[in-house]
């Protein structure tokens, strides 16, 4: 695998970028030894350095903590990996029997999190996530989901204070990279509208897009804007490119739990069901058919990829890293599953 210059950073940056919830206790807590084994695997199947997406909001820093723990206990120098930590959530002190900034969802955790976009408050998670790290700063920061904090809007007004507070958190941000601090600047959301929206208020470096440019979901609109990113040279990381799941039989759709008996989620079923069925057909796993699209774009430097088992992870990396049988696309185009017009396809 080689790596590639990371858009107007001085990164060279790997195909596959591993992805770090389960550091975090995300549904279920790994145990430590399981941890360890799988960062231990990710340095086993990608030429150094590797690449790790990370965020305070993992596990109320826990995902940070244990990169911090278990990167020093493998030895690995840092200039061995490139961290990228996703900023808005600070560690509090946890005093219920969960957190409260998203219940149900992470487990056995003895800290809370509480957001704080602003100007200094990103600077308060930014040196949150440094303590937890210790001597493996990270060379990547955004602002996290600010698609999902815009969407706590109560209003016009409430927008626009919003807004402000994550264009000054990005001033913060910009200041640290033009002092030499961290290497680049990016943003990462669910809403690939919203980056488009932020795009003209910040000077990001990179972007990453979560359940937006997938085998599913490309329309022509979101395709023009990520030709216009490749364009200024501004670098693609593409994630959750199985829509958390759901493509490779998941009950989870975009991280919610699909309903057969609304309209528009039937017609994804429908459209997994086809998909499937055209995968099975060349004998194709639909996830490798998945990511593969999903790095298919010349604007995509790096797919971030996660998994809880350390065994997946060669097969995770060989999904983004060698091309299936290129008939499966013409079945998909005749199937109406792929636009018929999208051109970065092999033939």
């Amino acid at each position: 695998m080689t790596h590639q210059k990371f858009g107007n950073t001085n990164l060279n940056m790997p195909r596959v970028v591993f992805g770090a919830t389960c550091l975090g206790n995300l549904f279920v807590a790994m145990t430590d030894e399981q941890k360890l084994d799988l960062i231990r695997e990710w340095f086993e199947h990608i030429p150094k350095p590797i690449a790790i997406d990370s965020a305070g909001k993992y596990g109320a820093g826990l995902s940070l903590e244990v990169l911090g723990r278990d990167l020093a206990a493998l030895g690995i120098k840092p200039n061995e990996v490139i961290l990228s930590n996703k900023l808005a959530w600070r560690r509090t002190p946890l005093e219920g029997t969960e957190p409260t900034f998203e219940p149900g969802v992470w487990v056995d955790l003895e800290h809370d999190a509480v957001q704080d976009i602003s100007h200094d408050g990103i600077l308060r998670c930014h040196e949150d996530g440094c303590r937890m790290l210790g001597d493996y700063a990270p060379k990547l920061v955004s602002v996290h989901d600010p698609d999902e904090y815009l969407a706590g809007t109560t209003g016009a007004e409430d927008r626009n204070r919003r807004l402000d507070d994550i264009c000054s958190a990005y001033r913060a941000l910009e200041e640290m990279r033009d002092a030499g601090d961290v290497a680049g600047v990016g943003i990462g959301a669910k809403d690939w509208r919203i980056i488009r929206e932020l795009d003209g208020h910040c000077r990001f470096d990179w972007v990453m897009m979560a359940n937006s440019f997938t085998i599913m979901h490309h329309p022509p609109e979101l395709l023009d804007f990520i030709t216009s990113l490749h364009r200024r040279n501004i670098a693609l990381i593409n994630s959750a490119v199985t829509h958390g799941g759901f493509l490779v039989g998941g009950k989870f759709l975009d991280y919610r739990e699909i309903n057969p008996a609304e309209a528009t989620d039937a017609r994804c079923l429908e459209w997994r069901q086809q998909f499937t069925e055209a995968c099975q057909q060349f004998e194709l796993s639909p996830y490798d058919v998945a990511v593969a699209f999903g790095v298919s774009h010349p604007a995509v430097t790096s797919v971030a990829l996660s998994t809880s088992q350390a065994s997946r992870v060669g097969s995770m990396v060989s999904a983004a890293t060698h091309q299936p049988n290129s008939a499966i696309w013409e079945e998909l185009r005749t199937r109406g599953l792929l636009d018929a017009h999208y051109p970065h396809l092999n033939q």
